[in-house]
């Protein structure tokens, strides 16, 4: 009876070691991503200063935020405009380095770091270098449209311009997307090249009937995580131009996050926050749902799915 005890101890011992691995990561997801996202589902239904009696008020927080905040809707177009640009352009440039990088010539790997590094840099101090860049007297992209006898316009008090330079900088730190599809180009077999080179198909036609249909899935998922990132922009817009000139850069984010730490508004930043979750959701499904008809898997294929 004894030696029963001993062996069920045993394996219990053993069953329980991978959990003790993963407990420091469970511990952190409760502790620092579901437990605050339950908690600011709670007090989106409040009114819940900083400092303060905090007081329940239902629905009305989203009732104003939809009914009675000309900001919402001004930072909401802002964001969708924003992200309109931002997804496709991401997406192709870091899907070009990529194929840039896949080419077997001498010293690529100090361009993959060259052009990773970045994605590395703390988002202040980029966000600081573009200001700078974009200056409309001082900044160095101006002067080297001067040496070309353009005028450059004046970037970031421009509300025409300024969204453009938003987008702009926003594709300096498009490192890891790159480095994804640069896994996913090293994926895709040689010998369908090859053999699509033997029955005289051109770069072109490899392009849009092997590249792209390999890459398909990590299109989707760059796609995914890109449509994410352009409604959580905030440190350009805070820093350059502070959402300005006349709320041309006002993104969805800074309207949270000035409602959160600039109006003491907890319960009604929440609020905004879980309505941005509820469109990111409502893109993510919807890509989803389309990606039935544009993503390829090659082993759906190969059970005769497709």
């Amino acid at each position: 009876m004894e030696s029963i005890k001993k062996r069920t101890s045993a394996r219990w011992k053993q069953a329980s070691i991978p959990y003790l691995f993963t407990m420091p990561w469970i511990i952190g997801f409760l502790a620092f991503t579901l437990g605050p996202l339950i908690f600011s589902l709670i007090i989106s239904f409040y009114e819940w200063p900083v400092i303060g009696q905090k007081t329940f008020i239902g629905l009305a927080n989203y009732k104003e935020m939809f009914t009675s905040d000309p900001l919402f809707w001004t930072s909401l177009t802002v964001t969708l405009k924003f992200a309109a640009l931002f997804v496709p352009l991401n997406i192709i440039v870091a899907l070009l380095l990529a194929m840039l990088l896949n080419q077997n010539v001498k010293g690529s790997g100090i361009f993959r770091t060259a052009f990773y590094l970045p994605s590395v840099i703390s988002g202040v101090a980029l966000a600081m270098i573009w200001a700078w860049v974009f200056d409309g007297e001082y900044g160095i992209l101006n002067y080297i449209l001067s040496v070309f006898g353009i005028e450059g316009p004046k970037w970031l008090i421009s509300t025409t311009w300024a969204p453009v330079a938003m987008v702009i900088a926003s594709l300096w730190g498009q490192g890891t997307m790159m480095l994804i599809f640069l896994a996913g180009l090293k994926n895709i077999p040689k010998d369908m090249y090859e053999a699509s080179s033997i029955d005289g198909a051109g770069k072109w036609k490899q392009f849009t009937r092997i590249t792209l249909p390999m890459l398909s899935p990590t299109i989707l998922f760059n796609l995914i995580t890109t449509i994410i990132a352009a409604f959580q922009q905030l440190t350009l817009a805070l820093v350059m131009t502070g959402g300005g000139p006349t709320n041309s850069t006002y993104f969805y984010a800074m309207y949270m996050y000035e409602n959160a730490f600039k109006y003491s508004k907890m319960g009604y930043s929440s609020a905004n926050a879980w309505f941005m979750f509820a469109i990111v959701l409502a893109l993510t499904m919807l890509v989803f749902k389309s990606s039935s008809a544009w993503v390829y898997y090659e082993g759906e294929m190969k059970h005769g799915k497709r």
